[in-house]
């Protein structure tokens, strides 16, 4: 009969002491092998090591500093990118945190060397109780035994070990006996109690003078397993003599293999043992010194020629005695150490050993950065880079981890910090699937930026900026995905703090690069460098403010200060004042001078950004705008004309929010001024130009009018509308463009204006050019065959009948004051009035296409045409010239018939009798009309509510009239 351990062969590797934490690792459950950003912390990211099956045997001192454990646990609190606060981080704060998130519990996770299926598959440890030879009790017996019980257990496998007798039966014994140790060594308490027992003393001498290298083979075996899984350890343990021992047999046997691959994992765990515990006494203990041929030893196992076996057990022995802060780490730290554990990682065929190389590389550079360094320095940054763009992820982990090591001690950082390919890879290092990976690439960004701001352009330009955006979104906090992206978050939440704190000293650059040569014609050497290294930056800036997630850190008062100090910089050198194309060349000057206008219509983009900072922009924004506007290049002067109206447009909005009158008064008052004094006297020349100019020009002025009277009045009074109205006459064949839009637009903001003088408009010619663009509106609106000029006609259409109505209700209410004076006992003089509707008399030739419009399917231009053929005949009356025409009749007919609501039924009935009972013609057209007739009979039969009953009677006086004429002839 066989009998196996308590501990499933199938089940993952665990180490001992995650028992005493209540904390065992299993494979079922993936979340638990996330790396961590505390000890005992939530889960961060399901990330597997391929080195071994991950156990929680972790280093106790996880950070770099004292205070590091604090930042890690902070971790776990630490607000998503969406929380980022604004307040100033210094450079030295800023370090000090960066240098927390360097390691993670997954960078320091430790894995057995003994029995790991990683490094070399074992085969399940039985015995026979058979020929145990003594109680073969289990564990659970064992921990219930008593202090007597318990000695007489050891004295019997005392004496079975020590058995001196050497035939076949007494050796097969042995090793049964031997075996059952195994078993029962891999349990915590029963390892921990045999470790201090005379056994293990007797195990130290059964290795040293065992003949059977098979016993001493198995002995090994048993102390690795005690090593492994003994919760504590006391000074007077013989585990140094044990270390030595080992050392010993592995140095005189150097060339036997099998006999490495069965004493080094006990080696290993002997030294992992001694190194913890040394850990958290925190005090070196002179008993625990490892001897230097040990560390020698090992490092012989690393070189090449050695069977990949052994050189995985020592690159996993260095890996995770360097995970703890001890004195035994320090023994490996030494000159070849870096480049031997680098050559075993670019020569191992194997992914297990590849990643445990370089693990125990960055665990060694964790105590000494300088084992980094000498790689880099033997083989080549090209050749480390290349490494980490085509590695594994947990290789990539691992290399990244030692850049931000390497970077953080300021070694080889001008020579990375300034490295286009190591910063491009990095960068690249942002598509990967894995969280840390991604989190651990921004962390090395954020020390490369910290040293070298030249490098944010090139990663504004490989796409920086959006790989920040796609990761702050999916860190917004949610129960599934918090925990696994603190860290991710963090350091993000680094990055983006350090970027948006760096914009102010790069416009600052920039101002006092440009402030050097104001004024100057020929900037010296100094000068011109200054500005070759400045001035490209500025797409930073643009980058930037394209970002949600910079835009509201950036945009501050003192950045529209800057900005607006370079625009005027900007008017200086456009104007010849300054010149910077002798220092960057004519082609980077005007780049920079494209992306800084580019800058702000971005920031216009999104209104919330100017709110409270409305008089900035108009004292340091708008002036240098405006005169931009004045520019010899055409592409300025659209882009300024352009950035000026929807700027424009957005402040006066801003203005209608502002609840601060008096802010908003000066506000205005600056802008009224600056319009009058600056912008207007130079229109005359913009408005003739070529187009686009002139449509981008109107387009301000349909701003600036657009909420306020006194803009409206200012372009009124101006000497601009003989030129805007020659610019419709040099539109005329293209009324659907851009410029007649932007011409209607501002008519409409004019005409519609409660203080608008429209008699003047009028007497400019207003009235010609509405007649003429509105007939061609209407027309192309009545073409149903031409759909895509119907649709943008409509909305032109829409505009001009406001400017109709706008014109008819001021001449209704001139005449109708003009009545109203001629009635009173003082009398009036109506010349004014006369002379007004002689003006306004071409638009009734308008009537007939106001009646065409009716039917058609939108209320609004229904609405508006009918009050506009409703005050036009009111006006004009019989003078109206052919409004009954059979088409108009018919349309006057569907409209009655189709409009059920007596408000609009009665409007269209007061202005048909109106049009009937003062013309003979249109009273003759009506009789001609059968279908019109049919529908006024039929409102004439209208019964019902009080509405109806005046629908009818004015239905019925318009029949009346009618039949009374007919019997008068």
């Amino acid at each position: 009969m066989e009998s196996s351990g308590p501990q499933d062969p199938k089940e993952p590797l665990q180490h001992p002491l995650s028992r005493c934490a209540g904390h065992i690792l299993q494979l079922e459950n993936p979340a638990e092998l996330r790396p961590k950003s505390t000890a005992g912390g939530q889960p961060n990211e399901s990330l597997f090591l391929l080195s071994s099956r991950p156990t929680p045997r972790t280093s106790s001192t996880m950070g770099l500093s004292p205070g590091e454990d604090a930042t890690q646990s902070s971790l776990q609190k630490a607000s998503p990118l969406a929380k980022i606060t604004s307040a100033h981080l210094s450079q030295e704060a800023l370090e000090s945190q960066m240098r927390a998130l360097i390691y993670t519990d997954s960078d320091l996770l430790v894995t057995p060397v003994i029995d790991n299926p990683k490094i070399m598959k074992q085969a399940p440890i039985k015995f026979d109780p058979k020929i145990l030879h003594l109680p073969a009790r289990s564990v659970d017996t064992l921990l219930s035994l008593k202090d007597q019980d318990w000695n007489d257990f050891l004295q019997q496998v005392c004496s079975q070990i020590d058995s001196t007798e050497k035939s076949a039966g007494a050796l097969r014994a042995k090793l049964n006996l031997l075996c059952y140790m195994c078993v029962v060594a891999a349990h915590q308490e029963v390892a921990t109690r045999l470790l201090h027992s005379p056994l293990f003393q007797l195990l130290i001498q059964h290795l040293r003078i065992a003949p059977n290298w098979d016993i001493r083979a198995r002995v090994a075996r048993v102390i690795g397993l005690l090593a492994l899984h003994t919760s504590e350890l006391q000074e007077n343990t013989p585990v140094i003599e044990a270390i030595t021992l080992l050392t010993e047999l592995i140095r005189e046997n150097f060339r036997n293999s099998k006999l490495k691959q069965c004493l080094l994992p006990a080696l290993g765990e002997l030294m992992y043992l001694v190194a913890t515990q040394e850990e958290k006494s925190k005090l070196p203990r002179p008993c625990w010194a490892i001897p230097l041929a040990t560390y020698t030893v090992l490092l012989r196992c690393l070189r090449e020629g050695e069977e990949r076996v052994v050189n995985h057990m020592a690159a996993k022995i260095i890996e995770n005695v360097c995970t703890t802060s001890s004195a035994q780490a320090q023994g490996f730290i030494t000159g070849e150490i870096g480049p031997a554990l680098w050559h075993l990682f670019r020569h191992a065929t194997v992914d297990s050993l590849r990643i445990t190389a370089v693990s125990a590389l960055c665990r060694v550079s964790r105590q000494c950065p300088a084992a980094f360094q000498s790689v880099i320095e033997k083989v080549g940054l090209p050749s480390v880079t290349h490494a980490l763009a085509a590695a594994v992820c947990r290789v990539q982990q691992c290399l990244l981890t030692l850049f931000s090591t390497l970077l953080s001690c300021g070694i080889h950082l001008q020579r990375l910090a300034q490295d286009k390919d190591f910063v491009s890879t990095i960068i690249r290092l942002l598509d990967s699937p894995s969280a840390s990976i991604r989190a651990k690439a921004f962390l090395v960004l954020c020390y490369v930026l910290l040293h070298s701001r030249e490098m944010l352009l090139l990663g504004c330009q490989a796409r920086l900026v959006m790989y920040i955006e796609r990761d702050s979104r999916k860190t917004t906090p949610s129960r599934e995905q918090q925990s696994s992206g603190e860290y991710l978050s963090r350091c993000l939440e680094l990055l983006v703090c350090h970027i948006a704190q760096e914009l102010p000293r790069i416009l600052g650059d920039i101002l006092n690069a440009l402030a050097s040569i104001s004024g100057r014609k020929h900037p010296s050497t100094v000068q011109g460098k200054q500005l070759k290294t400045c001035l490209p930056l500025m797409p930073v800036v643009l980058h930037l403010l394209t970002a949600q997630v910079f835009r509201p850190q950036v945009v501050t008062e003192e950045f529209l200060f800057s900005y607006g100090t370079i625009l005027s910089h900007i008017r200086s050198v456009d104007s010849g004042e300054s010149n910077i194309e002798g220092a960057v060349g004519s082609a980077a000057s005007e780049e920079f001078i494209r992306v800084s206008l580019s800058a702000f219509e971005a920031i216009i983009q999104y209104p919330v950004l100017l709110e409270g900072h409305r008089d900035t922009v108009i004292q340091y924004i708008l002036p240098p705008l405006v005169s931009l506007v004045q520019s010899q290049n055409v592409e300025w002067r659209l882009f300024s004309l352009r950035l000026l109206s929807e700027t424009t447009s957005l402040l006066v909005d801003l203005a209608a929010e502002d609840g601060e009158e008096e802010a908003v008064a000066s506000g205005e008052h600056d802008l009224l001024a600056l319009v009058r004094d600056v912008l207007l006297p130079g229109y005359e020349r913009i408005l003739t130009e070529p187009d686009p100019v002139p449509a981008y020009a109107l387009k301000l002025l349909v701003a600036l009018t657009e909420r306020k009277p006194a803009f409206t009045r200012l372009v009124e009074e101006s000497k601009l509308m003989p030129l805007i109205f020659e610019v419709i006459l040099g539109h005329r064949e293209s009324v659907l463009g851009n410029t007649v839009q932007s011409v209607v637009a501002l008519l409409s903001n004019l005409v519609t204006c409660k203080d608008s003088n429209t008699k003047l408009l009028c007497e400019h010619g207003l009235v010609h050019h509405v007649c003429n663009l509105f007939t061609a509106a209407a027309t192309l609106c009545l073409d149903v065959d031409d759909k895509p000029s119907t649709e943008v006609a409509a909305t032109l259409l829409f505009s001009l009948l406001d400017i109709l109505h706008g014109m008819l209700t001021y001449m209704s209410g001139v005449v109708r004051l003009a009545l109203q004076a001629q009635k009173s006992s003082s009398g009036g003089d109506t010349q004014a009035a006369e002379d007004l509707l002689l003006l306004g008399k071409p638009l009734t030739a308008l009537a007939g296409l106001l009646i065409r419009l009716l039917p058609g399917e939108d209320p609004e231009v229904f609405e508006v045409s009918s009050k506009c053929l409703s005050i036009l005949v009111q006006l004009y009356g019989g003078a109206v010239p052919d409004s009954l025409c059979p088409e108009n009749a018919e349309s006057f007919a569907r409209v009655l018939a189709s409009r059920k609501d007596p408000k609009d039924q009665k409007l269209l009935l007061r202005t048909l009798r109106r049009m009937v009972t003062s013309s003979e013609q249109h009273r003759v057209r009506l009789e001609q009309a059968d279908t019109l007739q049919w529908v006024l009979e039929r409102l004439a039969q209208a019964e019902g509510s009080p509405d109806k009953g005046v629908v009818a009677s004015l239905a019925l006086d318009i029949l009346r009239s009618l039949g009374s004429l007919q019997e008068g002839t």
